[in-house]
């Protein structure tokens, strides 16, 4: 079998500390793979750099992405370039996370976000283009007045990534019950306000779900649903909604369980996917070498899942979990004081 390709991209500002963390971890592990390296996004050189990884990531089995600012390109190839349509974002307590809740244990669920439309495809413009559509609202009952100085923005949402995302959710939902979870799918959206579009997201997910006999369903309005990621998140195992809530609530959820330092990503396709954690770049703390890792690392482990290496990617997890639980090279955000470096070395030190 041929050696398996991954290309790294290791983002901005101090993004790619936590790259840079889970490779050394990965190389320690011994995985056999072939990393192809691309600089940082302050080397990035738009159109030369950008050919070259296009080239590369259709050559390779995945990427592993560090966050962006805006420096490093690829980011939009990986996503509608290889049709990348589902954001799954695991919210899963580790004992030694710095949860803010009187008890996290046993909060593992997962968001799986729609990942290609919605208002992300930036379709938006003043106000007045809309005039000669003589456009009616519903909720006025009248005419919207495209005489006032403002933008418009498009949301849309499709049967087609709607069913695929659907079923992925579904998918997702009863592999994770032959690990002994619920086996349980919640789909939300504002479907009682935006009847036409996140109505049929709700009804495109109620359908599919209703093919797969052997998983129980319940929808919540999506504000509905941000009280209970804080209340009962413990009830919750396969999620799945529009684009726009899935970014917004991940990161809701990664609240509850320590913040976004432990808050890794995958976004899927059906014959790619590339890995980053949900964070961003961490501008203020540049240079100062205290970045936290994990949401990096947990995102690498998901990409040796992914790509067949499910023992390597258990060790790793485990190796982590060792760390947490030991409470004594944590970084400032988890409430210890130990740098970057400190908590990679203890990480390889445990597995």
């Amino acid at each position: 079998m041929a050696q398996k390709k991954v290309v790294v991209l290791p983002g901005d500002d101090e993004a790619p500390q936590t790259v840079y963390a889970a490779m050394e971890v990965m190389r320690a592990l011994e995985v056999d793979l072939e990393f192809i390296e691309f600089p940082t996004g302050e080397s990035w050189v738009r159109g030369e750099t950008e050919k070259t990884v296009r080239a590369a990531i259709d050559a390779s089995d995945s990427t592993l992405f560090g966050s962006t600012s805006g420096k490093t390109g690829g980011i939009g190839y990986l996503r509608w370039g290889r049709k990348t349509y589902a954001n799954v974002r695991p919210c899963r307590y580790m004992k030694g996370f710095k949860s803010p809740l009187a008890n996290p244990e046993g909060i593992d669920f997962v968001i799986v976000r729609e990942n290609l439309e919605d208002l992300y495809l930036g379709l938006e413009g003043p106000l007045s283009t809309l005039a000669p559509l003589h456009l009616s609202s519903r909720v006025l009952r009248a005419e919207l007045d495209t005489a006032e100085r403002g933008i418009y923005a498009i949301k849309v949402i499709t049967e087609r990534n709607t069913r695929n995302i659907a079923h992925f959710a579904c998918k997702l939902a009863i592999r994770r019950k032959a690990e002994g979870h619920p086996g349980k799918v919640t789909c939300t959206s504002k479907y009682n306000m935006l009847r036409e579009s996140d109505g049929l997201f709700r009804q495109i997910v109620e359908e599919v779900v209703t093919g797969y006999p052997g998983l129980k369903y319940e929808q919540f309005i999506i504000d509905d649903f941000a009280r209970r990621v804080v209340q009962s998140s413990h009830d919750l195992d396969v999620v799945v909604m529009p684009n726009l809530y899935g970014d917004i609530m991940s990161d809701a959820a990664a609240g509850t369980i320590g913040g976004l330092g432990v808050a890794p990503s995958g976004c899927y396709g059906d014959d790619y996917a590339y890995f980053e954690s949900v964070h961003g770049t961490a501008p203020d703390i540049k240079g100062m070498g205290i970045i936290n890792p994990t949401a990096t690392m947990l995102s690498a482990v998901m990409m040796l899942d992914y790509l067949g290496l499910r023992e390597k990617s258990k060790r790793f997890e485990n190796a982590i979990r060792k760390v947490y639980a030991a409470k004594k090279q944590l970084t400032a955000d988890q409430g210890g004081n130990a740098r970057t470096a400190d908590f990679t070395e203890a990480v390889i030190a445990n597995l």
